[in-house]
Formats: C-alpha cells, sequence, structure tokens
C-alpha cells in the first residue's frame, strides 16, 4: 500500500513538473512576442493556456482523492497540501502570462517604443525563479528554494528601474505614453510571475523544514 501512494505521489511530481514546462513555455512565447513583434505567437500562448488548466483539474482532482483515500500522517498530508497550493501557483503563472500577450497585443498596434528597457532580461530572472523553485521541489532541496526567495529581489529592483525609465520616457515625450503604459504593466505582470516562484519556493521550505517563511515570520519567533 505504501509503495503504492509513494507511486501516485511521484506521478504527481512529475504532473507538476510538466505543468510548470509548460508555464515556462508560454512565458518564452509572450516575451517573444513582444521583443519580435511576432503577432501570430500569441495564439500559441493562448492555446497552451487551455493545457494548463486541464492540468490543473486534473492535479486538483487527484490530490484530493488521495487525501479522501490515503488520509496521509504529517509529512504526506504537507506534501500533498503544497501540491495543492503550488498547482495554482502554476495556474496563475500562465495567466500572467495571458496577461502579458493581451497586452503585447496592444502594444504592437503601436509604433516601436525602443529600447524595451529592461523587460525581457527580468522575464529571464522570473523564468529562472519557476525553473529553481520547481528543482527545489523535487530534490528536497530548501536551501535552493531560499534563493530563489532572495531573487525576488533582484525582480523588483528590476521592475522599479523599469518604471522610472519609461516614466522619465513619458515625460520627455507624452506620445510615447500608451507604449510606456502598457510596458509598465508587463513588467508588472513578469514581477506578479516571480511572486509565485518564491510562494513555491516558501512551500518547499515549508516542506522539508516545516518552517513557514512567508512575510518572515520565522524571524518573529
Amino acid at each position: 500500500m505504501e509503495r503504492h501512494f509513494d507511486e501516485e505521489l511521484k506521478n504527481l511530481k512529475q504532473r507538476l513538473l510538466h505543468m510548470a514546462d509548460t508555464a515556462q513555455e508560454m512565458i518564452g512565447l509572450a516575451v517573444k512576442c513582444l521583443v519580435d513583434r511576432n503577432k501570430p505567437l500569441a495564439q500559441d500562448v493562448f492555446g497552451l493556456e487551455q493545457k494548463v488548466n486541464h492540468m490543473e483539474i486534473e492535479i486538483e482532482e487527484e490530490v484530493l482523492k488521495l487525501l479522501a483515500l490515503r488520509q496521509p500522517a504529517a509529512g504526506d498530508l504537507r506534501l500533498l497540501t503544497a501540491i495543492l497550493k503550488i498547482n495554482n501557483d502554476l495556474e496563475r503563472v500562465a495567466d500572467q502570462a495571458v496577461n502579458i500577450t493581451e497586452r503585447t497585443l496592444d502594444f504592437l498596434k503601436q509604433p516601436p517604443l525602443k529600447p524595451l528597457m529592461d523587460v525581457p532580461h527580468m522575464a529571464n530572472l522570473a523564468q529562472r525563479m519557476i525553473k529553481n523553485s520547481l528543482e527545489a521541489f523535487v530534490n528536497h532541496d530548501p536551501r535552493l528554494a531560499q534563493r530563489v526567495c532572495e531573487d525576488d529581489d533582484e525582480v523588483d529592483r528590476v521592475n522599479d528601474q523599469i518604471f522610472r525609465e519609461l516614466l522619465t520616457c513619458m515625460m520627455q515625450d507624452p506620445k510615447s505614453i500608451n507604449r510606456a503604459v502598457d510596458l509598465i504593466l508587463i513588467s508588472r505582470n513578469i514581477e506578479r510571475i516571480a511572486d509565485h516562484a518564491t510562494n513555491i519556493s516558501e512551500d518547499v521550505v515549508f516542506i522539508e523544514e516545516g518552517k513557514n517563511i512567508k512575510h518572515h515570520i520565522e524571524e518573529e519567533n
């Protein structure tokens, strides 16, 4: 019975990894759509969203079934609860990729605004955080999870820098306002992707160490 349960948990982890890979692909396509001004890529992003939504439902149903049938003890209960939360975070990452794409389609209706500041760089940072957060989950690596949380500070810094530079751009050239606002909103979506990676990493620390580091709660104890 225990061996079968372990197989079910392993299968759930593999599904999460597949879902994370798909969400990562959506982020990459969304940013490529922006950078290359390649509108057809938007439909690829929208198509993958349906795939992610389907995976989220399947994973949630499987976790709820295991909770009901197996009635897991403390460690496995923490793991299944975290899988539910990670599942939700990955679905929201996919939603942010869709938001980036929709905003990009508005942006591409207008003449190019060059340069694109550090938006692609910020997206790369957020993608790396998603990758590392799932790697930390699969490999039971709370130290890597902690590093992901620290990387969120760099994403926030770049986001602030993008905002300041685009604000200056708008002040110098009022005709750029609509395009600059689009980029500000896109960078905000990327920042939220990084937040979801941080959420996943905080869950990894909770699974592995039983420690809640959300909002630095552990510093208060």
